[in-house]
C-alpha cells in the first residue's frame, strides 16, 4: 500500500457510505443512499470525490484459493547478499504467480513475501525453482501458515 503525504478529509456521511460498501463492496447506490437518507446522486459523487482522493483504490471479487486447490500459505523472509540486489529481485519476484505479495522490511530479511500454493511439495518447488535462484538471493526463511485467524481492513 502507498501512503500519500496529506490525510484525506472525510466527513460522517462519507464514513457511512464507506462502512456500507466495505462490508459489501456489491450493495446498491440507491440502497446506501435511503440508508443514510440522502440520494443516490450524492452517493455518485461523494464516492468520485473520495476515488480521486485516493481514499477508495477499486473494488473487487475475492477468489477462494481453496476451491482452486491452494492450500498452502506460507511468509518467506528472503535474504539479499546486498540492498542493492532488491530492484533485480522485486522484478523476478513479479513474475512468479505463487507470489501474492511483497514487502521491503527492516530487520533480519530484505524482503518478505505472500506465497500461496497447492501443497507443501509445490512451496518447495517454488522455493527452490524460482525465488532461491533469482540473483542477489542469498537465503531464504519460510514459515506456513496453519490458519489466517484474522483479516480485516482498517476501521472507518
Amino acid at each position: 500500500m502507498k501512503s500519500t503525504k496529506e490525510n484525506v478529509k472525510i466527513d460522517g456521511i462519507d464514513k457511512k457510505i464507506l462502512r456500507f460498501l466495505m462490508s459489501d463492496a456489491r450493495k446498491p447506490v440507491l440502497e446506501i443512499a435511503r440508508n443514510i437518507g440522502i440520494s443516490g446522486a450524492a452517493i455518485h459523487q461523494r464516492l468520485r470525490k473520495l476515488e480521486n482522493s485516493g481514499l477508495i483504490v477499486g473494488s473487487k471479487f475475492i477468489v477462494n484459493p481453496k476451491a482452486l486447490g491452494y492450500s498452502t500459505m506460507a511468509y518467506v523472509g528472503i535474504y539479499l547478499d546486498k540492498a542493492m540486489s532488491n530492484p533485480l529481485a522485486v522484478k523476478e519476484l513479479e513474475k512468479i504467480p505463487e507470489v501474492l505479495e511483497c514487502h521491503y522490511t527492516t530487520g533480519n530479511w530484505s524482503i518478505l513475501i505472500k506465497v500461496l500454493c497447492r501443497d507443501n511439495e509445490h512451496l518447495m518447488q517454488v522455493l527452490n525453482n524460482n525465488i532461491q535462484q533469482i540473483g542477489g538471493v542469498s537465503r531464504t526463511e519460510t514459515f506456513i501458515s496453519l490458519d489466517q485467524q484474522i483479516e480485516r481492513q482498517i476501521t472507518i
